[in-house]
């Protein structure tokens, strides 16, 4: 992956310039305006902001049909001097909870096989499970489920417990039935052993600046933190999935045993491995 300004021939300049305030990043023969001021943008930042068009073909509608979603859907988006842009990690949790998926571009799924078993099963087995956790003890247990990331350094542990502090450090995701997939806002690669996963059931309601879909207050908490962007990206889809289409919403009770979730997770990934492989 390399990042670069780019100068595109002259009857593409006004389709693929950027923003001002933006800058390209370059993959796959892509583009995709990239903010310059967001933390570590050296290194790709991982924010990816796609534009219309790149989000239209990414689902396979007319533009149109983009501007409907934004009016009617509430599709997530900024606007950068009267230019919509896409964040492709909130976008795709939206895509999901509206039973949506893509399959090329951006926001196509990059099945990363992992040998030796089942990879959110083992990530969560490092992140565990916690009961009965007091809404205002969140921020401390997952500074406690980071200090516990394998294939990490402690320098990289300590950053990205610093980057969970930050204001606007997380990205809450609720998805509705009071479930909500919190992360760091700017996903970074942390190598391919790296990656955690925790389920954590509150005690009582969190309050969190983004609304969910159906309203209900937020009292369970699926936090990740994924060794790269694209498993991010495949982690949140995964567990959108899972929860919206599958069993492991309706097991995400605290009556539920760990025995009884853990082989839930199982399942889902199966269901998901079926599906990616037809």
């Amino acid at each position: 992956m390399i990042i670069k300004k780019i100068k595109p021939p002259r009857a593409q300049e006004s389709a693929l310039r950027p923003p001002p305030d933006f800058v390209l990043l370059v993959t796959d023969q892509q583009h995709v305006a990239v903010p310059q001021s967001a933390p570590g943008n050296c290194h790709a930042t991982r924010a990816m902001f796609l534009n219309v068009i790149q989000l239209a073909e990414s689902f396979g509608v007319e533009e149109s049909v983009v501007d409907g979603w934004i009016r009617n859907e509430g599709l997530p988006h900024v606007t950068d001097r009267g230019r919509l842009l896409f964040d492709r990690t909130q976008v795709v949790v939206w895509a999901e909870s509206h039973g949506l998926a893509a399959k090329v571009g951006f926001l196509a799924p990059e099945r990363i096989p992992v040998p030796g078993g089942h990879r959110l099963e083992t990530m969560l087995h490092a992140g565990g499970i916690w009961r009965d956790l007091a809404a205002a003890g969140v921020a401390a247990a997952f500074a406690d489920i980071v200090a516990r990331l394998p294939g990490a350094t402690p320098p990289v542990r300590s950053m990205l417990q610093q980057r969970l502090r930050a204001p606007d450090g997380i990205s809450w995701a609720p998805v509705g039935r009071g479930l909500a997939l919190p992360h760091l806002r700017t996903p970074i690669a942390l190598g391919r052993e790296a990656g955690i996963f925790a389920i954590l059931f509150l005690r009582e309601a969190l309050v969190i600046n983004e609304p969910a879909p159906d309203d209900q207050p937020v009292t369970r908490l699926l936090f990740f933190v994924a060794p790269s962007p694209r498993a991010h990206l495949e982690m949140l889809a995964q567990l959108s999935t899972a929860i919206s289409r599958g069993d492991l919403g309706r097991m995400l009770e605290p009556q539920v045993t760990d025995a009884e979730i853990f082989a839930a997770i199982a399942s889902a990934e199966n269901a998901g491995r079926k599906a990616g492989e037809s």
